[in-house]
């Protein structure tokens, strides 16, 4: 969790003197090795929150560590608490927290930046280098009974969106924070590489940002499916030889009629991004998002030349508020893309983990706590 986690006890003592149940979290121990083991929740501060989770989504990451035990440059060393896409219900607030109370609803966002250096001080703090973010070690994550969290990262939901919405607002905030970044309105016709889970909310936040023709590209005929019935205008099947992207360009440019104006890579390979180069007109943008590959070989110099712009995002900042009042006002529909439910036990853990690695019809899958 974003506070860290500590050595466990046998109880967790109440301020009355009682005692109950055993703090409980799904601990990744080893490779594709994970446990439900006992956690010790750090001391409640001032500016803190207890809150006791009630819906985790499996993230890309998630698998990647239990799979590699790294995700990017981020290594596993030592016992790590996974999970971070989460919702839950406050159950004790600290001495100084005047924004929530026993019983509220909430969303977390699962990043703690130190809000000193010059990164937070301009506002992007999502760069922070010293960020502490759930189960990206050597912190630990949200995949457990209760955690412990600043109040400022938890956010009241509003009373006609669910708990499980509430955990979806952690990946629908990557498809928010992109469009920011690549200025999406309603003049930007939008293509998205990539069909995945990151590949939808982004689909659905450039939509709610008013993009005005969304098409979206994939191998998969199933995941193409998926993004033609959640609202994308046209789909374009692809294959994996980068050979093909001189024809797959041109039945982009022939279903996009008016030109693309950005492309999101979702995927994040050198096929992907030279596709996504090669389909933006000039002036144009492409924002990378997925993270496939740590190094690509792409064109750059003919993107270049037509000054297409490259910009990257990592993760988000500012979304939570935004994506909740998507969600409230329903200009964005997440619950579509929970597809498999489980609840917390050894065995669901590892069936949970098991469906997300193998893909397949799975796009998001959620536990309930």
């Amino acid at each position: 969790m974003g506070k860290g986690g500590m050595s466990v006890d046998d109880h967790l003592e109440d301020k009355d003197g009682s005692f109950e149940q055993q703090n409980m979290a799904a601990w990744l121990v080893g490779l594709n090795n994970l446990k439900i083991q006992p956690f010790n929740l750090p001391t409640l501060g001032p500016h803190d929150v207890r809150i006791r989770m009630k819906a985790v989504g499996i993230c890309g990451s998630d698998v990647h560590y239990l799979k590699t035990l790294r995700c990017a440059d981020f290594i596993v060393k030592e016992p790590m608490v996974i999970g971070h896409e989460c919702a839950g219900i406050i159950e004790e607030v600290g001495s100084q927290v005047k924004t929530l109370v026993a019983g509220d609803r909430v969303a977390v966002e699962p990043g703690i930046s130190c809000w000193r250096c010059n990164h937070c001080k301009l506002g992007r703090y999502n760069l922070c280098p010293e960020m502490k973010f759930f189960a990206t070690p050597p912190v630990h994550g949200s995949l457990a009974n209760q955690i412990v969290h600043p109040a400022d990262l938890c956010f009241k939901l509003p009373d006609n969106v669910s708990l499980e919405e509430g955990a979806m607002c952690e990946p629908l905030s990557v498809g928010v924070h992109a469009c920011r970044r690549a200025n999406i309105g309603p003049e930007t016709n939008v293509l998205i590489m990539g069909a995945g889970p990151i590949g939808l909310v982004t689909m659905l936040s450039a939509r709610a940002f008013g993009a005005p023709k969304i098409v979206i590209v994939d191998v998969d005929d199933h995941r193409l499916s998926v993004a033609k019935n959640l609202g994308a205008d046209d789909i374009v099947k692809v294959s994996t030889n980068i050979q093909d992207v001189g024809e797959e360009v041109k039945k982009i440019h022939n279903v996009m009629e008016g030109g693309v104006d950005v492309t999101f890579d979702c995927a994040g390979f050198d096929k992907t991004m030279t596709t996504a180069l090669a389909a933006t007109q000039p002036g144009g943008k492409v924002c990378l998002v997925g993270m496939g590959h740590s190094e690509m070989t792409v064109p750059l110099t003919p993107a270049a030349a037509r000054e297409v712009d490259v910009i990257g995002i990592f993760r988000y900042k500012n979304t939570w508020p935004l994506c909740l009042e998507f969600i409230k006002s329903g200009k964005i529909d997440v619950k579509p893309l929970i597809t498999h439910r489980f609840g917390f036990s050894q065995k669901e853990v590892e069936e949970a983990f098991e469906t997300s690695a193998r893909g397949g019809n799975a796009i998001k899958v959620m536990f309930n706590l």
